[in-house]
């Protein structure tokens, strides 16, 4: 199975499954069903309505102008959903750079462009042939554009790693939390969760002194509420700086 390494802003390494044809062409199929449905309504309503009642030239003209975002349909959805179209969202599937980061604007139109190579001509089999021979199942459009289509499938517990489930409205508690390192942090979530699994309350508090020793900070917060509050914090400044 291909993987790709992507490594955290908290410096944590995680492997991502590239995909390859199956779930693509899934993606693809749904894509095509959005647009043929959007068009299939831009042409009924088009017949239906008084105001495009003129020759048949007229209506095939405002007929090409409401088909042309199915036209840009890929390339819109890929930047304003960051990698994905409606199709892949549903497959859970995103289009990232190699080394792992967001795409760019520029990524994605090289890519879009050469749909036309990978896709139209020769009823996609030059795409097929690329994705199935690449390393990294890179279609043209992707080695082109320095991209691969990678899983975003959760197979990662987030407790194996340093980071924290917070919601967007988190208010911190300690604002010197980021005296500590990722190091420390790794070490205590993992001392954490051991001692509390095992009811070891004296290793708690031992944990929780160090900490506050460190972060010189003196809290009423219980152990367990206090260490899990560090751990958030942590989260919460190291993610947005």
């Amino acid at each position: 199975m291909s993987k790709l390494a992507i490594n955290t802003a908290q410096n944590v390494n995680l492997d991502y499954k590239l995909i390859g044809l199956g779930e693509r062409m899934v993606a693809f199929l749904i894509d095509g069903i959005i647009l043929l449905t959007y068009m299939i309504i831009m042409e009924n309503l088009i017949n239906l309505s008084q105001i495009f009642d003129a020759d048949g030239w007229t209506r095939r003209g405002f007929l090409g102008l409401f088909y042309l975002p199915a036209f840009f349909y890929s390339l819109i959805c890929h930047i304003a959903f960051g990698g994905r179209t409606i199709g892949k969202m549903i497959m859970k599937i995103k289009v990232v750079r190699l080394d792992g980061s967001p795409t760019q604007w520029y990524n994605l139109l090289v890519r879009w462009m050469l749909r036309l190579v990978d896709i139209w001509l020769f009823f996609s089999s030059i795409g097929v042939l690329s994705i199935l021979l690449s390393e990294k199942k890179q279609r043209i459009g992707d080695s082109a554009s320095g991209t691969v289509v990678i899983s975003v499938k959760k197979k990662h517990k987030i407790s194996s790693t340093i980071l924290e489930d917070i919601t967007d409205d988190y208010q911190p508690v300690f604002s010197n939390v980021t005296l500590l390192s990722d190091k420390d942090v790794r070490i205590v979530k993992e001392a954490f969760l051991i001692s509390k699994k095992n009811s070891d309350y004296k290793t708690l508090n031992l944990l929780r002194k160090k900490i506050s020793e460190i972060l010189e900070v003196n809290s009423e917060l219980y152990d367990i509420a206090f260490i899990d509050t560090v751990l958030k914090d942590y989260n919460y400044y190291t993610q947005n700086m």
